[in-house]
């Protein structure tokens, strides 16, 4: 009897979600870790998936959440820009504080992303350059401005279903670092390849954003 009053008050008050995200539109984090096969993500549907699976886990998966990731035209497919499959905003991250109001404000100097803002499903801060090891090397395909990154040898490690021959463009969510766009949390550098020990060799972990669809725009973004 005393187990199923528990049980009853944690489906009634939503205990087996963090109670400061669940009361700030909990909608952005980083991967606490990746699929562990290297940039094979599965393709989007796999990297969405893997998003959804890990915020399930939390007791936020009652809303769709998509991966923040670019892909090129390939096999007949059109290129899809990261910044076109994560919805309008607001996002807040696990502790409640808005990291970008809208797709713009999220590619400016006003978003609010740095190592200790950028943090996973669980609320923890992720290591940087500096930490051991260092895993700041954050999967994205994507230029500054949130479209796919089409620079020379970047194929979005084959659309993120390569583990090892290719390359896709990383940021760095810490905003330090070496490459063409150091501080960038989207598109610092190119990554070494694709497979996982390439992915941790330049400072990564195959890991990489996630950002909560708004109810009022899920049905739009359904058949993606």
């Amino acid at each position: 009897m005393k187990k199923a009053l528990i049980l009853t008050a944690i489906a009634a008050f939503g205990f087996a979600a963090p109670a400061s995200a669940q009361a700030n539109n909990f909608s952005f984090f980083i991967t606490s870790s990746g699929p562990g096969d290297g940039a094979n993500l599965g393709g989007l549907r796999g990297a969405d998936q893997h998003c959804q699976d890990l915020a399930y886990a939390k007791g936020f998966g009652d809303v769709s959440w998509r991966a923040y990731l670019s892909t090129i035209a390939m096999g007949g497919e059109a290129a899809v820009n990261a910044r076109d499959r994560i919805g309008d905003g607001p996002w807040y991250n696990y502790s409640g504080d808005v990291v970008a109001q809208n797709v713009d404000d999220l590619h400016s100097d006003n978003a609010h992303l740095t190592k200790e803002s950028i943090l996973t499903e669980n609320g923890d801060m992720v290591n940087g350059r500096g930490d051991s090891p260092n895993m700041h090397d954050i999967l994205t395909g994507s230029n500054l401005d949130g479209t796919v990154s089409t620079a020379e040898g970047h194929d979005a490690c084959a659309n993120w279903t390569s583990n090892g021959e290719g390359s896709a463009a990383v940021g760095h969510h810490d905003r330090q670092g070496g490459g063409q766009n150091p501080t960038s949390w989207n598109s610092a550098h190119g990554s070494r390849g694709c497979s996982q020990s390439d992915l941790q060799g330049t400072g990564g972990d195959g890991l990489y954003y996630c950002f909560a669809i708004d109810a009022n725009q899920q049905e739009a973004f359904r058949d993606e």
